[in-house]
């Protein structure tokens, strides 16, 4: 008899990551089917998909689980899940996360808001939705977001053994980080307690999301005739906001002593100067902000500070658009100076 929960017209439970590179998703899609695949006998199969192999870029992990008698010839992406797990909120800028989530699928967030404002960002009508804090419990424990959101995985999961990942995880660290064990575990257990669950009914011949395969928006087909590309290179309309992994440096400006050490080590020139005068009269360049939008919260700032006017701040969403700081760029014939 069958353990899976529900299956495709292929014999196929599936379920799809969406993450950022630096955020462990590929480990955690492989690691998800390992403890299937050992635990409890199951065909299963994962692998990922993603661009420039950098922090911040867009991941995908594809996973599907089926019974031992069925073969797994399907390796294409995976369209239709039954599962999502979100591990980073930045995606809703520019990634339609839930596309393709049939009418009764889950989807789980890394998130500390409330179950409606989730609900309104993600467009969802009906299924469940899934919040855990994975950040927060992966801050914590002096881990990674990942085995978070494995062990709330393993929650919605539930034909899913828990003990079957606890063994992978051992097997995984023990060898060349035998150190990371015990708190990948807690990690992982904290994720299967804390996460926590909303279901809106599902009316009578809901339709799940459609799927939408992203266009290039400058590709051969979709680039106009004789247009000129504004997007690529350029340092004005770059967005690095999606690059952060939760966290972003603080400016209390009070407490600022307009050294430029920040700016020293900034490799985005996100720090924004003025020109005034000191005490004296003197001329003199002061800090006036943060330019957010070319910050991908590397933190080396606030490292640098010789005073406290730089923090580690926790993101939430609103906060840098409220706070940004503009960079003024000069304008010359022929591009930026």
């Amino acid at each position: 008899m069958s353990i899976l929960p529900k299956k495709n017209e292929l014999g196929f439970f599936e379920i799809r990551l969406e993450s950022i590179g630096g955020l462990g998703a590929n480990l955690a899609g492989k690691m998800l089917a390992e403890a299937g695949v050992l635990g409890l006998g199951l065909n299963g199969s994962n692998f990922s998909s993603y661009g420039s192999e950098k922090k911040g870029s867009p991941v995908k992990s594809f996973i599907r689980f089926c019974d031992s008698d069925v073969e797994i010839r399907d390796h294409s992406p995976i369209e239709q899940p039954h599962v999502i797990g979100v591990f980073h909120e930045a995606l809703y800028k520019t990634i339609d996360v839930v596309s393709g989530l049939n009418s009764d699928g889950i989807v789980l967030v890394n998130s500390t808001r409330g179950f409606e404002e989730i609900k309104k960002d993600l467009q969802l009508e009906y299924g469940t939705l899934a919040i855990v804090d994975a950040l927060g419990i992966a801050v914590e424990e002096r881990t990674k977001v990942n085995t978070a959101m494995l062990g709330a995985l393993f929650r919605i999961c539930d034909f899913l053994d828990p003990d079957s990942m606890r063994a992978v995880i051992r097997k995984t660290f023990e060898k060349k980080y035998p150190h990371l064990v015990e708190p990948n575990i807690r990690t992982f257990d904290r994720g299967y307690n804390e996460v926590q669950f909303k279901t809106y009914e599902v009316p009578a011949h809901a339709e799940g999301k459609s799927f939408t395969r992203p266009e290039p928006r400058l590709g051969y087909e979709t680039q106009a005739i004789g247009g000129v590309i504004t997007a690529q290179g350029n340092s004005i309309l770059k967005d690095l906001s999606g690059s952060r992994q939760g966290f972003l440096p603080e400016l209390d400006l009070g407490a600022c002593i307009h050294c430029a050490q920040c700016d020293t080590v900034c490799p985005d020139f996100c720090f924004v100067w003025e020109e005034g005068e000191d005490k004296r009269g003197r001329k003199q360049m002061f800090l006036k902000g943060i330019d957010y939008q070319y910050c991908k919260g590397c933190l080396k700032c606030v490292e640098a500070c010789p005073t406290t006017a730089l923090n580690d701040l926790r993101e939430t969403i609103g906060y840098a658009d409220a706070h940004r700081v503009k960079q003024n760029f000069p304008y010359v014939a022929g591009g930026v100076s």
